[in-house]
């Protein structure tokens, strides 16, 4: 007879009334006495009025199929022989007792038919888990196919791309080689044509000068022989007329001396002839000084005629003067021309041998990143191939498993089938008679029963206590997910042993333990199972994102690329994350668990709080900066966080306080100056003009923060200090960026310098400026309020953002029904978003105007109205913790990031605006998106101005509604 357990309803049940006797082989009889209790003292059975106390111990061996038999006293097997006397009311009882025997043998027999059609439901449980687990390995390897046929998709238009780049190459050096040969061409025409037009001028020029010169120079001549020849014309004319006049006068007074003879001689008055004759003397006289006057008038207008004709030649010679030098500087302008012409022509060879040698690197370079794509392809594909091998096996693993469940179940329920079928035989076997009093101890299966029920046993209390210790919840999840159902755990195994009934169900003790239900086992099956579950999972996750990198790497905009440091993408989404009430709880802890929902959310970078250990809780007054055990959490916590963040591809910005430090201790005169920690600086390093804390330094370059010591970053060792801290930030502790506190008391310069030293992804400073009230009305021109926070950011050079003030400043009143206030007269937004958009980061609230501080808290009915501003226009938005998680419109918000993800907005994005009046405002921003605040009623379809079909996305009725371009 072999190794035997009988069942526990065997145990709860034969024990009260009798033990069952079998007879052995030839040797002799034993009794065997089914019962033991865990502390395996000896019992003494009744049976009737009789008390039998036999002590034989049967011990069998797995390995053994022969019974062995110990007699403990001596003669006891020799007395099993004899036959006892027995009554005939114990017969009777004997019977009854064997009728009751005989029904629970039906019993049992119906409870191993149970069983046994449990065991078959089990089997079709694990043949159905079977096929799943085969369908899901059908799927994997579906999915791994089209995996690696994607990847060969990927592959070949890598390659076509390749090819399409090398031939736009070649055919852009083609086009660059025929642009050079038609530039150089062109600027040989170009020089030919200027040259001889300017040649031609230069000698029309000249020819026009000469024959000017010719023409001067011949009427100069001209006149003065026409003014000469006049002149000698009239001088001999009246030369002419006065020496006939003379004759005349001569032939008179010869007629007159005739007469006058005749008259001497007539008689005739001579003293009248006299005085005629002096009468006409004086005439004459007359005529010749007039003559003679003429002459002179002649004289001295030959005179001035010769003066011309000298200047005439004066300025005939300064003609040839000025064309001997229009000459000298036509062949000077050849020659520079000549040389022009030389050093352009070097110069397009020149450009010529660069467009060369940079379409070889480029080509160098495209043929070098080409072959990494395809390695990384490759390496891809192995991956791939990696995965799908340890898919293949783990499912492998797990169908061997499985397999080896099945046998174990088969033998299992085969070794229950035997043992059933021995505990029927020995029930209906008559009960021979005992020689002695003590109990029977039957012990089965290599001693199993003893090894359970014994208190000190290591199993006793794996299955007391469970083997392990408890495991994350994660891991629980995840052992769920993939796990079959196994047995349940039995907690307490008293109560397990004291039943009166047991289920024959039960596997192994070391294949329930190995698979329990929430524990886990260094070496287990289903805990490697789940590592390579987990293994595979990040590298297909690895595996996409590369693909997707490798798809949009050719597609990706200028918007995209990141231009300068602290600048970003253009697409961030800012989150804050934190309020005033932060610090009372273990913050970092609670923000990590964040991560994947707000990732989720659209959110792309998130802001922390003040990381230092502070004289404030906030964090806002900072002490030792390298000292990072917070109110907020630990730096392992804190480092913990950001690498959840860096787990959710979300960028964490560090709040960064500059302005200001608290000292460690106070100076003989009593004031808190002297500073302690790695950075002990002196009072060199605090303003001289802060009045309350005596620095040393020079002057401040901003306002002064009355509540610190302010620092002096004009003194070298400052800033390098200051530099040297925020590298170690950005690379020891992982910060991606930075939220620059109270920029206004230190010059934008300084912020530059930090900016181009630590090269973080983004920054945005805060500026915070009063507004223009008048009357108590908010005045509607802010252009010097957000002039003055444009110079601070023209200040860093452009290198950081800045918070638009004037922008939340115009949203409080502009959304009670006065929304002409969006607009400037330039028709542009208003703040510093319609100025400088990729600058501006929008916000409506932070834990200084909120929160539980509430300086300045928006409108509690308008918060929607004015996310859907900011959120759907250019400029870098902020989301503040307390709305997102604390306000109820997380889904609101949630919606509007959608909206401007589909309209692909960005902080550059232009914007038209058709209205802005006391009814409502309506804008169109880029491309893709059109919205509309208030009760205006408006709609794409009475806008002349816009078109193209539009589709309403959101509709929040009179606050806000907002179209997409379909």
């Amino acid at each position: 007879m072999g190794v035997f357990v009988l069942p526990s309803s065997a145990f709860g049940v034969l024990l009260p009334h009798f033990p069952v006797v079998s007879l052995g082989t030839p040797r002799g009889q034993f009794h065997l006495v089914l019962g033991s209790s865990s502390n395996r003292k000896r019992k003494n059975l009744l049976t009737g009025n009789w008390q039998c106390r036999p002590r034989i111990v049967a011990a069998s061996n797995r390995d053994n199929s022969k019974d062995n038999v110990t007699d403990d006293e001596d003669g006891s097997l020799l007395g099993s022989y004899e036959m006892l006397e027995m009554k005939e009311d114990e017969l009777v009882e004997a019977r009854r007792a064997l009728s009751e025997v005989k029904a629970r043998q039906a019993a049992l027999e119906k409870e191993r038919e149970q069983l046994l059609e449990d065991f078959a439901s089990s089997e079709a449980k694990q043949k159905e888990y079977v096929a799943s687990v085969l369908h899901d390995k059908e799927l994997a390897v579906s999915e791994l196919e089209s995996t690696k046929s994607l990847f060969h998709q990927k592959l070949q238009e890598s390659v076509k791309e390749k090819f399409a780049l090398e031939s736009k190459l070649v055919l852009a050096r083609q086009d660059a080689v025929e642009l050079a040969v038609q530039v150089e061409k062109l600027a040989e025409v170009a020089f030919r044509q200027a040259t001889s037009h300017i040649l031609e001028d230069a000698r029309l020029r000249i020819s026009a000068a000469e024959t000017l010169a010719a023409e001067s120079a011949f009427q100069i001549d001209e006149q003065i022989r026409k003014s000469t020849e006049g002149t000698i014309f009239s001088i001999i004319e009246e030369s002419k007329d006065a020496i006939n006049k003379a004759l005349d006068v001569a032939e008179n007074a010869i007629d007159e001396a005739t007469q006058a003879v005749a008259v001497f001689t007539d008689a005739v008055n001579p003293i009248d002839v006299i005085a005629s004759a002096q009468s006409e003397n004086i005439k004459l006289q007359g005529a010749v000084s007039d003559l003679e006057a003429q002459l002179l008038v002649s004289e001295s207008e030959l005179d001035r005629l010769k003066l011309e004709l000298q200047q005439a030649q004066v300025q005939a010679n300064a003609a040839e003067l000025r064309s001997s030098n229009a000459e000298k500087a036509l062949l000077e302008f050849q020659e520079l021309s000549r040389k022009k012409a030389l050093e352009q022509e070097e110069e397009i060879r020149s450009l010529l041998e660069k467009i060369k040698k940079e379409a070889v690197e480029r080509k160098k370079a495209l043929s070098k990143a080409f072959k990494a794509e395809l390695e990384s392809i490759k390496a891809a594909v192995d991956a791939s191939k990696e995965i799908t091998c340890s898919r293949d096996n783990a499912y492998m693993r797990r169908c061997e498993a499985l397999q080896r469940s099945l046998r174990t179940s088969e033998s299992a329920l085969k070794m229950w089938r035997q043992r059933a079928e021995m505990a029927q035989s020995l029930l209906l076997k008559e009960r021979s008679e005992k020689e002695d009093d003590e109990d029977v101890i039957y012990i089965a299966n290599g001693g199993r029963i003893d090894l359970l029920t014994d208190d000190d046993s290591q199993k006793w209390k794996l299955l007391s206590y469970g083997p392990r210790k408890e495991i994350p919840q994660w891991m629980a999840r995840r052992i769920r997910s993939i796990r079959p159902k196994f047995p349940p755990r039995k907690t307490d195994i008293s109560k397990a042993l004291n039943s009166s009934f047991k289920s024959l169900e039960l596997p192994k003790l070391d294949e329930v333990w190995s698979i329990a239900q929430e524990k886990l086992r260094e070496g287990d099956m289903l805990t490697e199972h789940v590592i390579e579950k987990e293994v595979i999972e990040k590298k297909r996750k690895a595996l996409e994102r590369a693909l997707q990198r490798k798809t949009v790497k050719w597609k990706r905009i200028p918007e995209e690329t990141k231009i300068e440091p602290g600048t970003g993408t253009g697409r961030e989404i800012v989150f804050q994350g934190f309020n005033w009430e932060s610090w009372r709880r273990q913050w970092y802890q609670e923000l990590a668990f964040k991560a994947a929902d707000l990732s989720h959310s659209g959110i792309t970078a998130v802001w922390l709080p003040p990381p230092t250990q502070s004289v404030a809780p906030q964090g806002y007054m900072p002490s030792d900066l390298y000292n990072l055990n917070s109110s907020y959490g630990s730096v392992e916590d804190l480092k913990s966080c950001i690498e959840e963040m860096h787990s959710q591809e979300l960028l964490a910005l560090g709040d960064i306080v500059l302005n200001h430090r608290c000292a460690h201790k106070q100076s003989p005169n009593g004031v808190w100056n002297i500073f302690g920690g790695k950075l002990a600086w002196g009072l060199e390093a605090i303003v001289c003009d802060d009045p309350n804390f005596q620095g040393r330094g020079n002057p401040s370059s901003g306002d002064i923060f009355h509540a610190a010591p302010n620092i002096d970053h004009s003194q070298h060792f400052v800033r390098k200090d200051v530099k040297e801290w925020l590298y170690w930030l950005r690379n020891d502790i992982g910060y991606d960026g930075w939220r620059l506190d109270f920029v206004r008391g230190f010059s934008g310069t300084f912020v530059k310098e930090y900016i181009e030293a630590s090269n973080p992804a983004f920054a945005i400073g805060e500026y915070w400026d009063s507004m223009a009230y008048e009357h108590g009305n908010l005045c509607y021109n802010q252009d010097a309020h957000r002039q003055r926070i444009v110079n601070w950011i023209n200040a860093t050079g452009g290198t950081s953002s800045a918070f638009d003030v004037t922008t939340k400043g115009i949203l409080h009143s502009a959304l009670h029904d006065q929304y002409w206030r969006l607009i400037d007269p330039q028709g542009k937004p208003t703040g510093v978003m319609g100025w400088w958009p990729s600058r501006a980061c929008t916000f409506l609230e932070n834990h200084d105007t909120g929160s539980t501080q509430g300086h300045w808290p928006f409108p509690r009915d308008k918060l929607t109205q004015g996310y859907a501003y900011i959120l759907t226009h250019p400029g870098t938005p902020v989301i503040f913790y307390d709305h997102f998680y604390e306000f109820g419109i997380r889904d609101v918000l949630t919606e509007l990031i959608e909206a401007r993800r589909r309209a692909g907005i960005h902080c550059r994005s232009s914007v038209k605006i058709y209205h802005a009046n006391t009814e409502g405002y309506v804008a169109q921003v880029g491309n893709m998106l059109v919205i509309k605040l208030g009760h205006f009623d408006w709609n794409p379809s009475k806008e002349n101005q816009l078109d193209g079909r539009w589709q309403k996305f959101i509709d929040k009725g009179a606050d806000y509604q907002i179209w997409l371009r379909q």
